[in-house]
Order: C-alpha cells, then sequence, then structure tokens
C-alpha cells in the first residue's frame, strides 16, 4: 500500500459544490447505499479504523465528506442513497447536490460504488453506473461483504455483475472485497492510483 492512503486525514465535510476545497487535482468519490459499507470501505484502504465514521444507523452521512491523502489529492465520502427512513425532501436535496457535484466537479476523476454482495446491484446502483457512463465517468465496483457468501456464491455474483458491463462503453472493473479478510484491497489501491496520479513506492 502507497503510504500516502496511511496518511489519509479528515479534511472538511462540504453541504454542497460550493464549498468544496480549492487546490485538489485529482479526487475519486465512494458512493453506495446507506448501509452497503462505504465508512468500513474506506477506512480499510486507509489502513485506519475510525477515518470515516461507520454507524448502525444508515443515510448518517449527510454532506461530502472529503479525506485528504495529500495537499492535492482528497477521497470523497458521498451521502448515501436508498435508505427509506431518511425523509423525501431531504432525499431530494442530497440527489440535487449529488448530481451537481458529479456534473460540475472538475477534478473528479472516478468513482468507487460500493454495494453489499449479498443484495447485488440494486436499482439504485444501477442508476449510479448509468449516470457515471453518461459522464464518461470511470467505475470501480467493490462487491463489498464476500465473506458472507461462501466462495462459490461470491465468484458467481462476481461473474454475473461483470457480464452485465462486459459490453460498457466506459471503463467499469468489478472485484470482491471484504473489509474483515482484506480481500480485494489491492486491485482497488491499484485502480485509484491509476485515478489519482498517484505513482507506486
Amino acid at each position: 500500500m502507497n503510504p500516502l492512503y496511511h496518511r489519509a486525514e479528515f479534511l472538511l465535510s462540504a453541504p454542497n459544490l460550493k464549498t468544496t476545497p480549492d487546490g485538489i487535482e485529482f479526487e475519486v468519490a465512494f458512493a453506495g447505499r446507506s448501509n452497503a459499507g462505504k465508512s468500513s470501505t474506506i477506512n480499510t484502504l486507509t489502513h485506519q479504523k475510525s477515518l470515516a465514521r461507520t454507524s448502525k444507523t444508515p443515510g448518517r452521512t449527510q454532506q461530502l465528506v472529503y479525506f485528504k491523502l495529500d495537499e492535492t489529492r482528497c477521497l470523497v465520502d458521498l451521502p448515501g442513497y436508498g435508505y427509506a427512513k431518511v425523509p423525501l425532501n431531504v432525499q431530494l436535496k442530497w440527489q440535487k447536490e449529488l448530481e451537481h457535484y458529479l456534473e460540475k466537479r472538475a477534478v473528479l476523476n472516478g468513482l468507487v460504488l460500493v454495494v453489499d454482495i449479498r443484495r447485488s446491484l440494486a436499482e439504485y446502483d444501477m442508476q449510479m453506473i448509468e449516470y457515471a457512463t453518461h459522464l464518461n465517468l470511470d467505475v470501480f465496483v467493490a462487491l463489498t461483504k464476500a465473506d458472507k457468501l461462501s466462495r462459490n456464491a461470491a465468484k458467481n455474483t462476481l461473474f454475473s455483475a461483470q457480464k452485465l458491463f462486459k459490453n460498457a462503453s466506459t471503463n467499469i472493473q468489478i472485484e470482491l472485497f471484504s473489509s474483515l479478510k482484506k480481500e480485494g484491497v489491492e486491485p482497488l489501491h491499484d485502480w485509484l492510483d491509476a485515478h489519482m496520479g498517484i505513482t507506486k513506492v
């Protein structure tokens, strides 16, 4: 792992595009359902236990949460989507701000979509992939909690998901991921390196 990831630290929480930080050159955003494991994925990637706050209450992240690797590179935890207990007006506000961010943030260079493997790709996930494709953003789909399934079941889910996008017009990489067993960490680090201008050490 590049030491940059281990040095990641909280930078700020931005309620909208206008409050995102200046001076950033490379940015990759993490999206997914509210209970898919985004925070755990970010913590695993940075080898830190509590960089991103995990919560038993889905829908807690309501802003663009920035973690800086250095002065020019950031990981961004986006508000979770698809959680029915969040009031509709709040969901719509998030959606509007999220679309604005994805469309207008010039330094955004890729999207990591975190998907609970037990749910596979749901409607919201497919919409996010289609939207990213429309914006010509490369996507890395991390099928999290892979340790919750048998090896065969996990592999079959992976192959089914990969088959869905084998003819996609943009680059979509799909891998198994497990924070518990550290599976999929290296492929995601490699993908992030390529999209964040990070040179291997």
